[in-house]
């Protein structure tokens, strides 16, 4: 449809009292001619297709799906239609829709919801009402779905969450129930017969609790597995699945053993395993990990008795390739033979360093020196980084990731300062602990953290203090400007696609889940925009045009640079064309790469320093 000359009416929207607490969202529906636009390019005809003869023939109504899914069976169709009133506040995985089965000539036999418009569903909840529907794998025609018994509101107090339900067919009636969940259900995975692994997790407390439960009803769920999300030594590892004759996925079984895969976290860094977990007795056996020195990911079991493997090996010296692993010989075959597209960096130097914060939080990073570099040299260092949340010190203080990864170096990454005589602090832990309220110091913690990255280069005798810069993507780069806001550790700073106006995001943003008007004090202090008067060191920040993030609309740097621009600071902003919350285009890539080096060589390098 054309734009209209003039607007046909006013864009209104309105709400009688109900409280609609949602996220910022991008890309969404302006006015009328969007909702023209939006009906038309998503309007489809289901069309059946005889793979034999290539005939094909429509079933159904033309309509804006959500889903469209045969049943195992092939009797059957399980359609998502989203349906009007659309909305100017929230995305189209939340606009109403009705739920229905057809049958194979594409006639509704059931409707199973009518969903309504979802923008006042809480922060961090469900909608009330059936949701997540699926046909049951290893079953021909029943259904599975989810319902909320706590109003969908996982911030308040409740002794049950959500209640899963089966439905056969014909689809009359009530289902019935399943399993009654005291987290909020997370997933279904199926194995043999009707046992299955239910998952239910709850963010404040980070556990995630696994049943076994059975999907017919003649057992009593037992659980398998209670963890901290945040516990990365601790992980059990998740089920291995394959495809069945029938295509249907389930777990891997061998009688009532089940295998279980995971990133093996130890303070060595990531060791992947491969276990095999008996569902009756709860016994353990490691079958297979990951040697030291080197990191192997499981990426498919070849059989159901866990002898043979399919792996990715790769090394800091050794491209990524795949090998068939004879588990019970050890012995290995490789099938890959993809070489390494940068050799001219082989020489690249990696260390896996760890250290700790002045309040005995421990911390690690990845070290990388230039090629070249000799002991004892300084030369200027970058700090890369991005903040996570965590509940304790212990758990903040979890190596995470593995130093024996191959470095892979492409896009507008800022490991190419390497190539400029730069020494790279990359994934440098900057913990903000304290679970649901870790903000409350997030200042305080993030200058901790940063002294420390500043230290441990100034110990390892790799630079000197004034020449280390900070710099992060998202939101890392909203602690890049808040690190040069609150301390003067850097010398300068590279900001990408962030966000530093909270006020922008006032229903909550990352892991904060309080809103603006919950903690004023809080949003003002956290926003690098709020304190825009305390950066004294230069600061690049570089933001796509089209960025559709969450939260990181590219008004974000350009009232940013007007801010410090106002303040008489040294900055510059980039704005990239059509560019997302990613870049993409080969002229931004390298366009990115070029204001990064020049950047930091002005202000970073000795002999150049702004300082």
């Amino acid at each position: 449809p054309e734009k209209p000359a003039e607007p046909a009416a006013p864009v209104m929207q309105q709400n009688l009292g109900v409280a609609a607490v949602v996220r910022t969202y991008q890309d969404l529906l302006k006015d009328q001619h969007d909702v023209a636009l939006y009906d038309y390019f998503m309007a489809s005809q289901p069309i059946l297709v005889d793979v034999q003869t290539g005939v094909t023939s429509p079933i159904g109504v033309s309509g804006n799906y959500a889903g469209l899914v045969a049943s195992p069976s092939g009797d059957y169709f399980l359609a998502e239609r989203r349906k009007k009133p659309f909305s100017y506040l929230v995305t189209d995985r939340s606009f109403p829709m009705d739920v229905e089965v057809w049958n194979a000539q594409g006639n509704v036999v059931a409707t199973l919801a009518d969903v309504p418009l979802r923008e006042t569903v809480p922060i961090g909840g469900v909608q009330t009402g059936p949701r997540n529907f699926g046909w049951l794998d290893g079953e021909q025609h029943t259904i599975v779905y989810v319902e909320a018994l706590d109003g969908g509101n996982t911030r308040e107090p409740a002794p049950e969450r959500d209640k899963l339900m089966r439905l056969e067919a014909p689809f009359a009636g009530a289902g019935t129930e399943v399993f009654r969940t005291t987290l909020r259900y997370s997933d279904l995975r199926r194995g043999e017969g009707s046992m299955a692994f239910l998952a239910e997790s709850e963010r404040p407390t980070r556990t995630r609790r696994t049943w076994r439960i059975d999907l017919a009803g003649g057992s009593e769920p037992e659980l398998m597995f209670e963890v901290n999300t945040e516990d990365r030594y601790n992980d059990p590892g998740s089920p291995m699945m394959a495809p069945d004759a029938q295509g249907h996925y389930r777990m891997i079984q061998d009688g009532d053993w089940v295998f279980l895969s995971g990133p093996g976290g130890s303070d060595n860094g990531d060791r992947p395993f491969l276990d095999r977990f008996d569902v009756r007795t709860k016994v353990t056996e490691r079958l297979w990990q990951a040697s030291a020195g080197s990191y192997e990911a499981i990426i498919e079991m070849l059989d159901n008795e866990g002898s043979r493997i399919l792996t990715r090996y790769e090394s800091p010296r050794d491209f990524p390739n795949y090998f068939i692993r004879e588990i019970r010989s050890g012995n290995g075959e490789q099938i890959t033979a993809f070489m390494n597209p940068h050799p001219q960096l082989s020489e690249v130097e990696k260390r896996f360093i760890t250290y700790a914060r002045e309040d005995g939080v421990q911390l690690s990073a990845t070290l990388y020196l230039p090629p070249g570099y000799e002991e004892g040299d300084k030369v200027p260092s970058i700090v890369w980084a991005y903040p996570r949340e965590y509940q304790t010190d212990d758990l903040a203080g979890q190596v995470r990731g593995s130093p024996y990864r191959f470095t892979r170096i492409s896009g507008y990454s800022h490991l190419f300062f390497l190539t400029q005589g730069y020494a790279v602090l990359d994934g440098a832990a900057v913990p903000i602990v304290g679970g649901d309220e870790a903000n409350d110091t997030y200042v305080e913690q993030l200058v901790a953290g940063g002294r420390a990255a500043v230290d441990v280069l100034v110990d390892l005798g790799v630079s000197e203090a004034d020449h280390i810069g900070i710099g992060g993507h998202s939101y890392g780069a909203f602690m890049t400007a808040n690190m040069l806001a609150h301390s003067d550790l850097f010398a300068a700073g590279i900001a990408r696609s962030g966000a530093y106006n909270r006020s922008l995001t006032p229903f909550g943003f990352q892991s904060e889940q309080r809103t603006f008007w919950e903690a004023p004090e809080l949003y003002f202090e956290m926003s690098p925009f709020m304190n825009a008067d305390k950066i004294n060191e230069p600061l690049l920040l570089i933001h796509g045009t089209a960025d559709n993030n969450s939260g990181t609309f590219p008004i974000q740097s350009e009232r940013m640079y007007h801010a410090l621009k106002g303040h008489g600071a040294t900055v510059r902003l980039v704005m990239l064309p059509n560019e997302s919350h990613g870049y993409r285009g080969r002229e931004s890539v390298l366009h990115t790469l070029a204001e990064m080096i020049e950047w930091f060589d002005t202000y970073v390098k000795p002999g150049r320093s702004f300082r």
